[in-house]
């Protein structure tokens, strides 16, 4: 894909973020892997606003941490560029205030395995990331720890950040976490979820690894 149609999907995902509820104001950010280079959303500008020559650009793989780019980046460009350094596999990084999943953030609660879904972030639960001031190293650190063996990951007292093989991915991965965020607020209001066993959700993982393939054996459906 062209740099130029990369800058204009993360504005497009930026303004459904909010068309959907999934995030407010300029609350949230975007990055993309472009080659060997970070595309991530500009600081405070309103999505309505922005254009694409607004998104800032960092080297992955460079020394420092200067961009390019007519704007200062989100405050929170260095947890995405360490996530994007850390993980090579990962094409694109979401970060939204979401509701549901920030109030759980803000109570420090993880998701636990309250549903099989959870085994789309790749283990029996979602995290909560310690504490640390937002756009600070200590903050990267923290969202890297957490997001150990995990896709997404809750922020204390801020939001989630999700991860993807592409931008729909990630935005997928932050609809569903909200989603199942959700679920699980409600769920505490009547007495709390039963929750899956380990090994429940490691037969899911099984099967997500096998979802879409098939073989004269058997065809694997997990999702639906």
């Amino acid at each position: 894909m062209r740099e130029l149609d990369i800058r204009r999907s993360i504005i497009d995902h930026c303004r459904q973020m909010n068309a959907t509820g999934l995030n407010q104001g300029t609350a949230g950010n975007i990055s993309v892997r472009h080659g060997g280079r970070m595309l991530i959303t500009p600081s405070a500008v309103p999505y309505d606003e922005m254009e694409p020559e607004m998104i800032a650009s960092f080297a992955i793989d460079g020394e420092g941490e200067a961009w390019e780019g007519p704007m200062n980046p989100s405050v929170e460009w260095r947890f995405h560029l360490d996530i994007l350094r850390s993980r090579p596999e990962t094409g694109a990084v979401v970060h939204t205030h979401s509701s549901f999943a920030t109030i759980l953030a803000m109570a420090r609660k993880p998701i636990p395995a309250c549903h099989y879904m959870i085994a789309a972030f790749g283990g029996h639960d979602v995290k909560v990331c310690n504490y640390a001031r937002y756009g600070t190293r200590a903050l990267s650190v923290n969202v890297l720890k957490a997001l150990e063996g995990r896709s997404a990951c809750l922020m204390a007292n801020h939001g989630m950040v999700v991860t993807g093989a592409n931008l729909p991915r990630a935005m997928w991965a932050a609809i569903e976490l909200e989603t199942i965020a959700r679920q699980y607020y409600h769920t505490l209001l009547i007495g709390g979820p039963v929750i899956l066993p380990d090994d429940e959700i490691a037969g899911v993982l099984e099967g997500f690894g096998n979802y879409g393939r098939q073989d004269t054996e058997r065809r694997s459906s997990p999702v639906g």
